[in-house]
């Protein structure tokens, strides 16, 4: 029992973690105080929310939207419901064992597995990196002319030099500034145009398969649950090593954490939502088909004005900015993971798959002629590489001998595997149309 005469208040360490102290001079307030504790627990949802409202789900958003009008918003309904439960179980992961999904390859698989699963997430965190930069530079282009390679340029050393010159808490603060952007900017394009509600939400309810669709619906799937954000959550959530904080902690998180996660996902949710139905609204509405991300923002200027344009082209430049961050970030991770290390950016893994990430996507980049179909195209390679992430962080989640009593209960492994065949049988379906 704590004495009545003593106030519980949250400090910061000198690594940023909010603790608790006690402060005599205080009152109680327990409502306060539960509040604050609250917020202690949340932020890892946040921070990777960035990674499923990247330019990658810009390019596949305006292709859904232009293309099919409302039509394929249940993608992104479906999407989101899946993520949810993904994202918490690679928290899930973190948070009882210390370890993200890459570590736990590593210390789990066999040499030969855990090099297979790593490669081919590296693969995908490159595909990943691809979106995110090339975006950021389409975004740079748009506000000052800039040429897609100079622009690319400029993100790829904007993304390392964030990650070699901050902490987690800093990142975190900086990823919520660019998700509120884009938030408040896809806000304001909705205010401008006129919505027609009652399709709006029939498509995000009801799925329909038009003619040819296939491609964009595998794109879409891609850009929302994304390979590197799993590993990423469970890095990130890990890094705060709750599980040497006792029983009691590692329940009050797995308990906040989904809060955090399901909160941050609807977010993400809504904003991509929000890009669907700009691009119904605008440019299926008047039969224009969207082939690139420069045509849809000169396509918005003269149809919703002058500042609709610029707002939307700071908005791909924050999410290509933050995004770019984070899939290098989750490059560093993966790379490391598979030496059964920690993200570090003082360690040579970490920076060597920083630096592959980064240097991997800016070097495509280059030699591309069609920047959107790269998009486009990057975001299928993620969505093929995703069952391979999926099955892995469920054969990790579901043992007992890695999670201990926190292995899935026998719901959570058929969910999970539900979503797993899911993703495979929409694959196979991709593999057959591209044939």
């Amino acid at each position: 029992m704590e004495a009545q005469s003593l106030q519980l208040v949250w400090v910061q360490d000198s690594e940023g973690i909010l603790k608790k102290a006690a402060d005599s001079s205080l009152p109680p307030n327990r409502g306060s105080s539960k509040t604050l504790e609250i917020l202690r627990y949340i932020g890892p949802g946040l921070f990777v929310t960035v990674g499923f409202i990247d330019p990658g789900n810009w390019a596949t958003n305006m292709a859904a939207g232009a293309d099919y009008g409302y039509k394929l918003l249940w993608v992104v309904t479906l999407s989101t419901v899946m993520l949810i439960v993904l994202q918490h179980n690679a928290a899930h992961l973190g948070i009882a064992t210390g370890l993200c999904i890459a570590e736990g390859a590593g210390k789990f698989f066999s040499r030969l597995t855990a090099s297979l699963f790593i490669g081919t997430a590296m693969l995908a965190s490159v595909a990943t990196a691809l979106a995110e930069v090339l975006g950021a530079a389409i975004g740079l282009q748009m506000l000052f002319k800039l040429p897609i390679a100079v622009g690319a340029v400029i993100t790829s050393v904007f993304a390392a030099i964030m990650l070699l010159s901050n902490s987690y808490k800093r990142l975190e603060m900086w990823i919520i500034g660019f998700v509120s952007l884009i938030g408040v900017s896809f806000l304001f394009e909705l205010a401008v145009i006129d919505i027609k509600w009652d399709e709006a939400l029939k498509g995000c309810f009801i799925p329909q398969f038009p003619t040819g669709s296939i491609t964009v619906i595998m794109g879409v799937l891609g850009a929302v649950v994304m390979p590197h954000n799993l590993f990423l959550h469970s890095e990130v959530i890990q890094s705060r090593k709750w599980n040497l904080k006792g029983e009691e902690v590692i329940k009050k998180q797995l308990k906040y954490e989904f809060l955090d996660t399901i909160t941050a996902m609807i977010v993400g949710w809504v904003i991509n939502s929000a890009m669907i139905l700009v691009a119904a609204s605008v440019f299926n509405s008047r039969g224009i088909k969207v082939t690139e991300l420069q045509q849809a923002q000169a396509t918005l200027r003269p149809i919703v004005g002058d500042a609709a344009a610029v707002i939307f082209a700071l908005a791909l430049l924050a999410a290509g900015l933050a995004s770019s961050v984070t899939a290098a970030m989750a490059g560093g991770s993966i790379l490391a993971g598979l030496y059964q290390k920690p993200l570090e950016v003082s360690d040579v893994r970490t920076r060597t798959g920083i630096g592959v990430t980064l240097l991997g996507a800016l070097i495509i980049i280059l030699i591309l002629k069609d920047p959107f179909k790269g998009l486009l195209w990057s975001q299928i390679a993620l969505s093929v590489q995703l069952p391979w992430t999926i099955f892995g962080l469920i054969y990790l989640t579901s043992s007992k001998k890695v999670m201990g009593k926190y292995a899935n209960s026998t719901i959570n492994k058929i969910s999970l595997f539900i979503m797993a065949a899911i993703v495979t049988a929409l694959n196979i379906v991709l593999i057959i149309d591209s044939i």
